[in-house]
């Protein structure tokens, strides 16, 4: 019923990029970019790019190859790496990207039924600033010991981009892509990616983002994460994982996801316009929040069965004095204008109390919020102070205080509830999510 990829077309790079030799003339001030056709890793990483340069890999298998993508380009001149055929250079066995440098483009590749033996998948440097990873897959790239922990991506530097890639059937240990931390912001962007299917990985580690490490949580990242499909990313209960401050997740979409994006560490992050689907299926949960000066808005949550710390909404209790890597106190939460549609536990305060949780939020504000047949309305583990409940309508559950009488505010469209005068297709059916030269695969 739903689409994960709009179009796709096959698409070859233009001829007129083979029209070069791999040696470079003298320098001079207006030489043009040179353009290298590579057929190993070994080539590739003997350039000497230059602004403006474009690498052709040429189709067909590259086996167990270690490429070092580096190079210092320009806004004007970025510096490009590119599959002769999108989706047909195929990088198998043991192989790995590195990207390093300043405004790089990496287009098309294929990583496929191989396994890393040291190094995470993708790397973009700690040098790395301006760096963008587009039309690429990485599909069952996974070790013979589902032990053994690497990443897919490791997204480190500056102001990089990962889009339009798709990542699928990772199962083994490690987070599918983590973005890193230092001591200043690095402003990436996830967008436009499809998430494809990760079976339970039964521990810690499974999930499909991390935002930053307990260590670093306390950190500013302002990574946006958007547009993206999370098709049944089973790993481990946090789905995307927050771990540093004033990141952003909005319009994305999980389908059938049994787990929740989840406020772990760090304060002031923002999820707006998400669409969560579960169809009842087991654990399938929402939002998780803990921390400080949250913002929950305008999201989407239906048949969603899971209870507790995976309600549609679970604000939980912290401890006295916790460390870095434990839980902080809710404190100044917005849970605002959210669409919860029949799902097992619409609202949980003081989620997971017990002995050492004891700590309930405080200042949480739930307003203007529509829920439509809730299993249970509002579950209270533990009473938060300063609560402003106020003019949450509801249909399909006795009323409480906070919450009111369902108006007509709501229409059906588009095969969900939506607020009438504010209708809009849901992104994933008209717009482009994941490589262009994947074949169109429904839900």
């Amino acid at each position: 019923m739903l689409n994960a990829y709009a179009g796709a077309r096959v698409s070859r790079v233009p001829s007129e990029l083979f029209l070069t030799s791999l040696t470079r003339g003298p320098e001079s001030v207006d030489q043009k970019p040179a353009k290298y056709l590579v057929k190993n890793a070994s080539e590739l990483n003997a350039l000497s790019l230059l602004p403006g340069d474009t690498v052709i890999m040429l189709n067909g298998n590259w086996q167990s190859q270690q490429i070092n993508f580096k190079g210092k380009g320009t806004h004007q001149k970025p510096i490009l790496l590119l599959a002769e055929t999108r989706g047909e250079v195929l990088l198998t066995g043991n192989s790995n990207l590195k990207i390093d440098g300043t405004w790089l483009m990496v287009d098309g590749l294929a990583f496929k039924d191989g396994f890393s033996l040291k190094e995470d998948v993708v790397i973009f440097s700690k040098n790395s600033s301006n760096c963008r990873l587009t039309n690429t897959s990485i599909e069952n790239y996974n070790p013979q010991n589902k032990q053994t922990d690497y990443k897919w991506i490791s997204l480190y530097g500056r102001n990089n981009r990962l889009d339009h890639c798709s990542l699928t059937g990772k199962s083994h240990s490690g987070t599918t892509l983590v973005v890193w931390l230092d001591d200043k912001p690095n402003y990436h962007e996830i967008d436009h990616n499809y998430f494809g299917p990760r079976p339970p990985l039964g521990a810690n580690g499974g999930e499909t983002i991390r935002i930053g490490t307990s260590t670093w949580s306390m950190h500013d990242s302002y990574t946006k994460v958007a547009y993206n499909i999370f098709d049944k990313c089973d790993g481990e209960m946090e789905i995307i994982s927050i771990k540093s401050g004033h990141n952003l997740i909005s319009n994305n979409f999980f389908y059938e996801c049994e787990g929740t994006i989840t406020f772990r560490h760090g304060n002031n992050n923002e999820v707006s316009y998400n669409y969560l689907l579960g169809n009842g299926k087991k654990n399938a949960g929402g939002i998780r929040i803990i921390g400080e000066n949250h913002k929950v808005h305008h999201n989407y949550l239906q048949d969603l069965p899971g209870r507790n710390l995976r309600a549609a909404i679970s604000v939980m209790n912290s401890l006295e004095k916790p460390q870095l890597h434990e839980y902080f106190q809710v404190k100044n939460a917005d849970v605002q204008s959210n669409i919860i549609v029949n799902c097992r536990e619409a609202f949980v305060l003081g989620a997971g109390k017990d002995a050492l949780l004891k700590v309930a939020p405080d200042n949480l504000s739930v307003k203007n919020n529509y829920i439509i047949d809730p299993g249970s309305l509002l579950v209270k583990t533990d009473n938060p102070t300063n609560l402003v409940l106020e003019n949450n309508q509801v249909s399909g559950a006795s009323l409480q205080t906070g919450f009111v009488k369902m108006s007509e505010d709501l229409h059906k469209a588009e095969g969900i509830w939506q607020l009438k005068g504010e209708t809009k297709t849901p992104f994933w059916i008209d717009t482009s999510v994941g490589p262009s030269w994947k074949e169109k695969s429904q839900f």
